[in-house]
């Protein structure tokens, strides 16, 4: 993508961006258990059958389990959560993981890599970390001609094409095996619209309809995973999730 598009913004307004949305969300959220997610039936399943997971930015919405796995992320606040939960978490960057080589067979990932300057090193660094024939979850946005003001908001650098991510992490060493479309964010341009604006004007309140009403109500209504061979590559598709294998 064109970097000096309208949405474009320098590295500390990026990162000013990010801090401000995430510590206002982690800072009045609840730590959701992974289990309530539609992803669940697959993380569990990958995480029974490796020695060594981790999850990175998982905010508080971790979909690994909590037991026998390393949850790295920016904000204190979700580490802090974690910690009282008795699972294993540390303060981290995803350019810059503190890990040696191959340390994991299993990574997870969501909705992080859209949101760094530089996804070549975050994907570098994810894939220095992976034991060959490790297996990567990553979610990410497609679509550049679907850029809103949501993406903006939630400071967003980039969205992807998807024959070009697909390129993109095959030369870091990963093979898409398969893909879902995913995702929690409403369909409605003024639902999203107006909760941004309590976040932004009235972010008590919005925190408090968010924990008690929008969030469990957005966790009943999943639909199960539907899954298709390699990366689905269709026009309407706002988010995919991707499992991808580590390459020797």
């Amino acid at each position: 993508m064109d970097e000096s598009a309208s949405h474009a913004r320098s590295d500390s307004e990026l990162a000013a961006a990010n801090r401000s949305f995430y510590d206002v969300l982690w800072g009045g959220a609840r730590l959701i258990e992974p289990a309530r997610f539609n992803t669940w039936p697959l993380a569990s399943q990958l995480a029974a059958h490796s020695r060594r997971s981790l999850e990175v930015a998982p905010g508080l919405r971790p979909r690994l389990p909590l037991e026998g796995t390393l949850f790295l992320d920016i904000s204190k606040a979700a580490i802090s959560r974690f910690r009282l939960r008795g699972a294993t978490a540390m303060v981290g960057l995803i350019n810059a993981l503190p890990f040696a080589d191959a340390s994991f067979d299993l990574l997870c990932t969501f909705d992080i890599v859209e949101h760094v300057d530089d996804d070549e090193t975050a994907l570098a660094e994810l894939s220095r970390v992976a034991a060959p024939g490790a297996v990567l979850l990553l979610s990410v946005p497609l679509h550049e001609a679907a850029w809103t003001a949501f993406d903006d908001f939630v400071g967003h650098r980039r969205r992807y094409e998807p024959r070009a991510l697909q390129d993109k992490l095959r030369r870091h060493g990963f093979v898409i095996e398969r893909s879902a479309v995913f995702g929690m964010q409403p369909k409605s341009s003024r639902l999203v619209d107006l909760g941004m604006w309590f976040l932004t004007h009235r972010r008590e309140r919005a925190m408090w309809w968010y924990n008690r009403v929008f969030m469990p109500l957005g966790l009943r209504m999943q639909k199960n995973l539907d899954w298709k061979p390699g990366l689905t590559d269709q026009p309407d598709i706002d988010t995919t999730l991707l499992v991808c294998r580590k390459q020797a």
